[in-house]
């Protein structure tokens, strides 16, 4: 019985060293100033001397400022992580302003380091994301105002303006620095190419379809 014990208390352990080892890692100070230019290269990034850091590494200006929406996708991401505030470094968050012209897109993406929780600040969004293989399966919500949405770390997500207005939307992500993978700018824009028959056989299209979807990227 006591081995019992022994190995359920072991269970625990190793499932609780697998949650910490899948997201950002803790602190062992009170923080870590990013050093982007630091000599040392580290999973992350280096820290400076704590005794030089400023209130300035730990702010940032300009969140309030629209995002310039006139692109193809119609939408303007504006982050605020570790690259913009050093002084996130190491603390596992993040945050970032959406701007969405009428009917614009933040296409098809995942967060390779991060969940994402949503709210609409102005505006209705059509929000979703994709379960993984095999179900594939669309969960997705009209959000409107107040509303808050989560998408679970790595999951293919999207929003959509579902109005004639623009929209507007915060983002919180748990990580200093959760990454961004484009579905379509990955596939379609990667350098060098990926070889248009592979593409065709797998999108169970043709090689001219192809070459002109790459063209756009």
């Amino acid at each position: 019985m006591a081995s019992n014990f022994i190995l359920l208390g072991l269970g625990v352990l190793l499932a609780g060293c697998s949650l910490a080892l899948a997201s950002d890692s803790s602190p062992l100070q009170d923080f870590c100033v990013a050093n982007p230019n630091g000599p040392v290269l580290v999973n992350g990034i280096a820290c400076k001397d704590p005794k030089l850091a400023q209130a300035t590494d730990f702010s940032f200006t300009g969140l309030h400022m629209p995002g310039n929406t006139s692109n193809p996708v119609g939408s303007k991401v504006t982050p605020v992580n570790v690259a913009q505030i050093p002084g996130l470094n190491t603390l596992g968050i993040s945050l970032a302003r959406i701007d969405f012209a009428p009917w614009g897109v933040n296409p098809p993406h995942t967060h390779p380091r991060a969940t994402e929780i949503l709210t609409v600040i102005q505006g209705t969004l059509e929000v979703g994301f994709v379960t993984s293989n095999p179900d594939n399966r669309l969960i997705t919500k009209l959000l409107k105002k107040g509303d808050v949405f989560v998408f679970p770390v790595n999951l293919v997500h999207y929003q959509r303006n579902a109005g004639s207005v623009n929209a507007v939307a915060i983002v919180g992500l748990s990580s200093q620095n959760p990454g961004v993978i484009t579905l379509a700018n990955s596939v379609f824009g990667s350098k060098p190419a990926i070889a248009n028959d592979l593409l065709a056989k797998s999108f169970q299209t043709d090689t001219k379809t192809i070459d002109w979807i790459q063209s756009k990227f």
